[in-house]
């Protein structure tokens, strides 16, 4: 968005007598907000190992499919160009290599992105049953506190 853009549309909002703007959402009762909405943000367990083996492939293909069968022939053609004196052939060169270094930055974001989705999992999987083993314990405490097991002689009557 433009600057002139947004402050057309302050304009705008200051003219209709909004009393306030609103970004990035919708207003309550139309799917924005938290509660349950529309809105909410869910994710599965098959959701986050689908991400993660995507980046894991694609990562494993990245090397061999975009750079391996170029790099021979682009290599051939720098040194030729560069060979019969034109500089071109070190401009060949100078893309390849920006190539190679942007191709390796794609490879770690692939390999960052595989890696965090393993984790995130193990994480949650870990959280959960961490919530699960506590929320079972509760039951425990609370036979604790009921009549029945108050010791002789205390019980109500």
């Amino acid at each position: 968005m433009a600057w002139d853009e947004w402050e057309q549309l302050k304009s705008a909002a200051t003219e209709r007598g909004d009393q306030q703007m609103q970004l990035n959402g919708l207003p309550p009762g139309e799917g924005g907000g938290t509660g349950g909405g529309r809105g909410d943000l869910k994710v599965s367990e098959a959701d986050l190992a689908a991400v993660g083996d995507h980046a894991f492939k694609l990562h494993g293909r990245l090397w061999p499919e975009a750079r391996t069968p170029v790099a021979r022939s682009t290599g051939r053609a720098a040194d030729d160009l560069v060979g019969k004196s034109f500089a071109l052939g070190g401009a060949l060169r100078h893309v390849a290599a920006r190539w190679d270094k942007q191709l390796g930055s794609l490879m770690d974001a692939c390999a960052h992105i595989s890696n965090h989705m393993d984790f995130t999992k193990k994480t949650h999987k870990d959280d959960d049953e961490h919530i699960k083993r506590n929320m079972s314990s509760i039951g425990v405490l609370d036979r604790g506190f009921d009549e029945s097991y108050a010791p002789a002689g205390k019980k109500k009557t």
